[in-house]
């Protein structure tokens, strides 16, 4: 195997890695917020203050509030993973297929150049990057996604992920494994890529205004931005792009729930989505909305964030390295 190849397999594992750590430590720290917004999306009388008093009556509060947490942090971890890999891959490969494109944008970013190290590409490129990642993750993942959605919901009484995937597959075929795939990927796609436009945007306008360089420095090259800055920046832009892609995409991920909970009901997407219209109204597609903004916000800000950071600092190691074998070359 060349030097070049090994580089890549390690920047690719070291994606994976990043990715897989931020993502636990999102999902296991946002449990609650998830569990909440799950008791309210599963039936139409369900409310916050409902949702709230039954776990405040369980034995246990904490155990209660973080019910669910291994499946959530094995399914946000591995898919944040698994994301953040074909995502990079993705992107580093649109960067280098795209005419006109700064050094920036090539497959070694310069991690000097804002807060960010990742690839500068044009709005739609972000945004068909997102979309595609994040299907294929959601694919992989969704059976885990199935499992914490019923562990989750107090319709089910399952005592461990292991009983779970056996009454699913007993009842229900490995069909049961996916089902709502299709509202989640009509809630996740487009919220991906629309978040990785709203991110990256966010991003690029935050860092004029806090790292404002000047004209001659622009003609030669740009200047390290300070760490906390970065981090400010990046989860600041977390925050926007997380919270307005939920408001957006938050029907699919009502239905998406109902499917998962209770698909000989609902049946379908279509069929689900006009059931739930027509019993509960319209408001039903907005069910969990707030729970699901700061959810979704936080997670997405601190996921990305701790992401970023990890590979920042990561490409100036790789560059470093480099830099001392050229010399010694």
């Amino acid at each position: 195997m060349s030097d070049g190849s090994k580089t890549a397999l390690s920047k690719s594992t070291f994606h994976f890695v990043a990715g897989l750590g931020s993502g636990v430590v999102s999902a296991v720290l946002l449990q609650p917020f998830d569990l909440l917004k799950t008791r309210v999306q599963q039936s139409g009388t369900n409310s916050l203050s409902s949702a709230i008093a039954d776990i405040r009556a369980a034995p246990r509060l904490l155990p209660a509030l973080w019910r669910g947490a291994v499946p959530s942090a094995l399914r946000t971890g591995f898919g944040s993973a698994i994301y953040f890999t074909s995502l990079n891959a993705i992107r580093q490969t649109a960067a280098r297929l795209s005419p006109g494109r700064s050094a920036t944008a090539g497959a070694t970013p310069n991690p000097q150049s804002s807060s960010s190290s990742l690839p500068k590409l044009s709005n739609t490129s972000n945004l068909v990057a997102g979309a595609v990642a994040r299907s294929f993750a959601g694919f992989i993942l969704m059976p885990l996604t199935v499992i914490k959605v019923r562990y989750e919901s107090t319709l089910y009484s399952y005592t461990s992920l292991a009983s779970a995937g056996r009454d699913i597959l007993a009842k229900e075929g490995v069909r049961g494994f996916f089902s709502g795939y299709g509202a989640t990927t009509l809630r996740d796609a487009p919220y991906a890529g629309l978040y990785v436009l709203f991110y990256e945007q966010s991003k690029k306008r935050l860092s004029a205004l806090v790292a404002p360089v000047s004209s001659a420095s622009q003609s030669s090259q740009t200047t390290m931005m300070a760490t906390p800055h970065a981090a400010t920046i990046n989860f600041t832009s977390g925050i926007l792009a997380g919270g307005l892609c939920s408001a957006v995409s938050n029907p699919f991920d009502a239905v998406k729930t109902r499917l998962q909970l209770q698909p000989a009901r609902y049946r379908n997407m279509v069929f689900g989505a006009a059931t739930l219209v027509r019993e509960e109204g319209i408001r039903a597609l907005w069910d969990g909305l707030a729970l699901r903004m700061a959810r979704k916000a936080l997670s997405s800000a601190l996921a990305w964030t701790v992401y970023e950071e990890l590979v920042r600092r990561a490409e100036v190691g790789w560059e470093r390295s480099r830099g001392r074998g050229e010399m010694r070359g």
